[in-house]
């Protein structure tokens, strides 16, 4: 496990084009799941856990760690597919979500493989519990379920999705602003883009939701084929990182590559908050980077690049 976990915090510091390196583990009912290995942290045997009362079900204890207290999540149970037997037996997979450091009890750990983001598909509608899945690929003929974990998250520790009433009564100064009032986002997570919907719905901004890098590209492009200005369609895009078929690294720098494109502000909004290379920000172009989920600094990336594009337009 020790050399297992040399190569991720190797690779972690690697950032490719269109490209991800996926963790491969199995749960108790032997299906072979992959998770990011940017996502990755540390990889443990199961540590003495405290019991919570009141916990929520999916909580198998609490374990005292060096960087304070870790929740262990039972995946097996969280994305309803039975219960562990006996955490002591199981390894843990530690991982940074959202801010916030979470374990997930996996059964073994089976390797590490590079992929092209393009090797990786939305579930097709048939797999009965394709609701906690965000994407599967193939491995050596085997396919491997990618959960939804941001989903999971959000059904054990829901985050606020509520911002501060000053920053709704400040979009609502802006109401007379002929700037546009819909956003493009971007995020193959439905919880996350859902999350965003709401947000901008609180401060009376429209979306339309995308599921890929490879379907936010192709709209772009189809919507300048039009003879659209970009800039008039959407006041900006907010995508993530983490993507089937196209990353947002490769969508961003796409997009920053054409001339007609360029101009069309990028914001990237990704749970990669705690390994996230900032370098590839400034590397592909994107404007802004922020770390999900928090409702108010969202609302605030949005109200300040709406102020700016109000002031110029009135100029």
């Amino acid at each position: 496990m020790s050399t297992l976990m040399k190569n991720v915090n190797q690779r972690t510091q690697l950032a490719g084009e269109n490209r991800l390196e996926l963790l491969l583990f199995r749960l108790q009912n032997n299906f072979l799941y992959g998770i990011n290995v940017f996502k990755v942290k540390r990889i443990i045997a199961c540590p003495a856990l405290t019991q919570l009362p009141y916990a929520h079900p999916h909580i198998v204890g609490v374990a005292n760690t060096a960087e304070g207290s870790l929740p262990i999540l039972d995946m097996l149970s969280a994305i309803k597919l039975g219960k562990v037997k006996d955490p002591r037996k199981q390894s843990v997979i530690v991982c940074e979500y959202n801010r916030h450091q979470q374990g997930f009890l996996v059964d073994r750990i089976e390797n590490i493989v590079n992929l092209q983001w393009s090797d990786i598909h939305l579930p097709p509608k048939g797999i009965g519990h394709r609701h906690y899945l965000t994407s599967i690929t193939r491995v050596d003929n085997q396919i491997v379920e990618i959960i939804d974990v941001e989903k999971v998250i959000s059904e054990v520790t829901p985050s606020s999705e509520q911002m501060s009433s000053k920053l709704s009564d400040d979009f609502a100064e802006l109401n007379q602003s002929s700037v546009p009032r819909t956003v493009l986002v971007v995020d193959d997570s439905v919880v996350a883009r859902n999350q965003i919907k709401r947000c901008l719905a609180g401060v009376q901004l429209e979306s339309v939701l995308l599921n890929d890098g490879k379907q936010a590209l192709e709209h772009l492009t189809n919507l300048v084929k039009e003879g659209k200005n970009l800039n008039e369609e959407y006041l900006m895009v907010i995508s993530d990182i983490e993507m089937p078929e196209m990353d947002g690294y490769t969508f961003t720098r796409k997009v920053k590559e054409d001339p007609v494109m360029k101009h069309i502000y990028i914001l990237l909004h990704t749970s990669l908050s705690g390994v996230f290379n900032k370098s590839m920000v400034a590397r592909v172009g994107a404007d802004n980077f922020i770390p999900k989920f928090d409702a108010d600094e969202l609302a605030q990336a949005v109200l300040d690049l709406f102020r700016q594009r109000s002031l110029e337009s009135s100029n």
